[in-house]
């Protein structure tokens, strides 16, 4: 009995981070270029009561054995990297990525961070930057007498200036993608770092070497579907309670243990 209420914690620990994680998803669903993230459990060891392939007799061998498992325990919590659906907006720096690939960012500390958030500024230098002040990476100045933004689906940067038609290259937009993109380390603010796990960035121009292409005047949304994270958190909590009801089951258990003690 003492056994099943250990079980039965570990599952509604296990359920408790899992609505944690859809909880996360659904405060999300509206910020832009978030990718949702998936709780994965595993089953804990096994307690061996009889081995299978354990000897009844000379000549006999039991079949399967008495294997008690003793719960579950959280493996993993990755991000999903799906394309999220793409939103039209009048704004000529918001930038979306159809297909694979990343923008990067200069961080203050001098290192790289990677972002599928697309919604960009001009600082008081002329600098595209992110929503936090952080560059572009590679860096691109746009001219402070510039009437017109022109950001192709290969990247190329281009600027009308006042007094002419002519369209200035101003810089190149050059994406990253990585072998295993759910080993990145979020950071928050829609930032991620590299990691072991990760690999090293692999760069190039968009709509090459399997880049995705860029589209000027869109941004990329949550990948969150809120009818799956509800029903995924419908059948946490159902699972959550199921557990509790174990470890009721398993308090009476001992109550009535007790109270036969107490009867003799």
């Amino acid at each position: 009995m003492l056994r099943s209420l250990m079980i039965a914690s570990t599952g509604m620990e296990a359920q408790q981070l899992n609505i944690d994680t859809i909880a996360n998803n659904l405060a999300n669903v509206n910020t832009t270029g978030f990718k949702r993230s998936r709780a994965d459990f595993e089953d804990l060891i096994y307690e061996d009561l009889s081995a299978p392939g354990t000897s009844s007799s000379n000549t006999t061998q039991l079949p399967t054995g008495i294997q008690i498992g003793l719960g579950v325990k959280p493996a993993a919590v990755q991000k999903i990297f799906q394309q999220g659906d793409l939103t039209q907006t009048t704004n000529p720096l918001d930038l979306a990525i159809q297909g694979d690939g990343l923008f990067q960012v200069d961080m203050p500390d001098g290192t790289i961070a990677y972002t599928r958030a697309g919604s960009f500024k001009l600082d008081n230098n002329g600098r595209i930057v992110n929503s936090d002040g952080y560059p572009l990476e590679p860096n691109i100045t746009i001219p402070l007498n510039t009437t017109q933004i022109n950001i192709g689906a290969d990247g190329t940067v281009t600027a009308v200036q006042a007094g002419s038609t002519t369209p200035v290259n101003v810089g190149q937009i050059e994406l990253a993608k990585f072998t295993n993109e759910s080993g990145l380390q979020a950071m928050g603010d829609g930032l991620y770092t590299p990691t072991g796990s990760s690999g090293d960035p692999i760069l190039a121009n968009p709509s090459v070497d399997g880049m995705g292409t860029i589209q000027q005047g869109y941004l990329e949304m949550s990948n969150v579907n809120v009818v799956e994270e509800m029903v995924n958190m419908i059948a946490s909590e159902r699972a959550y309670e199921i557990n509790s009801k174990a470890v009721q089951a398993s308090d009476q258990m001992l109550m009535d243990t007790n109270n036969m003690r107490a009867a003799a």
